[in-house]
């Protein structure tokens, strides 16, 4: 029997045994790494790499002055020197984007969405993502968008009622207000309705606080400052038994969000299969309360259907996944995007003015999806926000083989030779600049990083190499883990911006400086003076009088 001194020392044996085998690979690594010869920026340190700039320094900043003195086609350490490829060409982005099996989310950020999200569309990979995607896409589709977009308007107008309450209120006639608190739970509204034909009713200024939506807050929220522990956590995962509020907060939030989504999968597989009963004893007529166009419903339907194999069905716990992934993808990325559209509005009064004479030449508060559609500018200030303030502004994929990526642009290595591809070692990570990408001047000229919507009246040409799903840009990503539901997040958008623009004139309550972007899953705003109050937009609202 081991003594209580042998025992000790037999543990910290095995932990120093654990740490050298998880650290060895990365120490060795980056003299070895293909990536070896691409120019970039001399490393700061040892341990966090060039972490530090890019921690400090709004999101795509420091790559993007990198990337000016280098070349578009740069490597930088990441921690532990970790190499990191970073890329503007968009032959050699299409090629990762297209080839999701070798190009796969990292085993870190995987962790961290199935954390939040559970292991639903975002978190798969290969064969189990391309089954989920086949089963989810039909509910997706313009057809079930269009049938979708009343719900939206209903709630846009909730929304703008809600802010009109508080403007009627207040002495001046103009009411500052915390828009993206608004906005997100709108969204949360869309999505409860739209998604699982649950209501939240968390824009009800009577009703009761919502867990859910509080929740969503606090895991939203970014990190007031980067740790050492932050990273740590990541390359030892053993760390996780040591959890911090954060991660109590995200536990508790999926918990909720396993118990709401088990309990909606349940209801619906029992009322679609009443339904069925029903129709085989000709009571076809006896509609089921469940809107079938809700996307759960349409998902359950999708995954019942006769002409799919058992073996390509997705289990209970596959459909339930969906559940958060739908709560979390089409709530909070949306809510983000119209802070950002009506922030730069703000910033532009005669854009403003210009779109609110467009959207009154329809005359209804209740616009169909093509009413929406067919509205020029509307689109335009869309387009142009999700170029400008991409909600997520990156993401990252890991090779999982040795490859060599092509490159449409010839670019000069560290020891001045020119390359026309890109070799790449197995377990190197590949960095997707969206947010870069979308504002590269090359692209769109010196004007890039300016908010123009008229620009999207002539495009660039070079604009159509970005390999996107979307609107010649990055936003939505692209080949075949885009996002499944950027037609949903483009009209609820634009249903919102349609009805508030229409109702409101808009002006920032605090000095331009005193907004910063701060990234968490999605890039929020932050007051610089007051970050200790979390995410928020003060703007000041007034009712627009339309002038006869």
């Amino acid at each position: 029997m081991l003594s209580l001194g042998q025992t000790v020392l037999a543990t910290f044996a095995a932990l120093v045994g654990y740490v050298a085998w998880r650290l060895l690979p990365f120490l060795v690594r980056p003299y070895r790494t293909a990536l070896r010869n691409l120019p970039g920026p001399p490393s700061q340190s040892w341990l966090y790499g060039n972490m530090k700039a890019i921690q400090e320094e709004d999101n795509s900043v420091p790559q993007e002055r990198w990337a000016a003195q280098y070349g578009p086609t740069i490597m930088y350490r990441g921690f532990l020197n970790m190499e990191r490829l970073w890329t503007l060409d968009t032959r050699a982005l299409n090629h990762v984007l297209t080839h999701s099996a070798e190009y796969q989310k990292p085993d870190a950020t995987r962790g961290e969405l199935a954390k939040i999200l559970g292991k639903g569309l975002l978190f798969t990979e290969g064969e189990q993502h391309r089954q989920q995607r086949r089963i989810m896409n039909p509910a997706f589709g313009p057809t079930q968008i269009r049938e979708l977009t009343p719900i939206f308007v209903e709630k846009a107008i909730e929304l703008r009622d809600v802010w009109d309450a508080q403007v009627a209120s207040s002495g001046p006639g103009v009411a500052r207000i915390d828009i993206l608190k608004g906005l997100s739970k709108m969204t949360l509204d869309v999505i409860g309705l739209a998604g699982f034909n649950y209501r939240f009713d968390s824009l009800n200024p009577n009703g009761k606080p919502n867990e859910l939506n509080e929740a969503f807050q606090e895991i939203f929220s970014p990190p007031s400052r980067f740790t050492l522990f932050m990273l740590l956590r990541n390359f030892f995962p053993i760390l996780n038994i040591f959890p911090n509020e954060r991660a109590r907060r995200v536990n508790r939030a999926q918990a909720v969000m396993r118990e709401i989504g088990m309990k909606l999968v349940q209801e619906k597989k029992a009322e679609l299969a009443r339904e069925a009963v029903e129709s085989k004893h000709g009571g076809a007529e006896h509609k089921s309360d469940v809107r079938s166009r809700d996307l759960l419903t349409l998902l359950i339907k999708a995954n019942m259907a006769t002409d799919i194999p058992e073996n390509q069905r997705l289990s209970d716990e596959d459909v339930l996944a969906q559940v958060p992934t739908f709560l979390v993808a089409g709530h909070e990325t949306t809510s983000t995007s119209t802070t950002w559209c009506l922030f730069a509005l703000t910033q532009a009064p005669e854009m403003q003015k210009k779109l609110r004479e467009e959207l009154y030449t329809l005359n209804t508060d209740t616009p169909t999806m093509d009413e929406l559609n067919s509205l020029p500018y509307l689109d335009a200030v869309v387009r142009e926000t999700l170029r400008v303030h991409a909600p997520v502004p990156s993401t990252m994929r890991i090779a999982t083989k040795d490859d060599v990526i092509p490159v449409g642009e010839p670019f000069v290595d560290r020891y001045g030779k020119v390359q026309d591809r890109i070799a790449i070692s197995k377990g190197s990570p590949v960095f997707i600049p969206i947010l870069a990408l979308n504002r590269s001047k090359k692209i769109w000229g010196d004007d890039a990083f300016e908010f123009k919507p008229e620009r999207w009246e002539n495009p660039p040409e070079a604009a159509s190499s970005i390999p996107g799903v979307w609107g010649h840009m990055l936003t939505f990503l692209g080949g075949p883990r885009a996002c499944i539901g950027y037609r949903f997040s483009l009209v609820e958008m634009k249903a919102l911006v349609f009805t508030l623009v229409r109702a409101f004139e808009f002006e920032l309550a605090v000095p331009a400086e005193d907004i910063q972007k701060k990234t968490g899953l999605v890039r929020r705003p932050l007051l610089r003076t007051a970050p200790e109050q979390g995410s928020q937009m003060p703007l000041l609202v007034r009712r627009h009088k339309r002038e006869q």
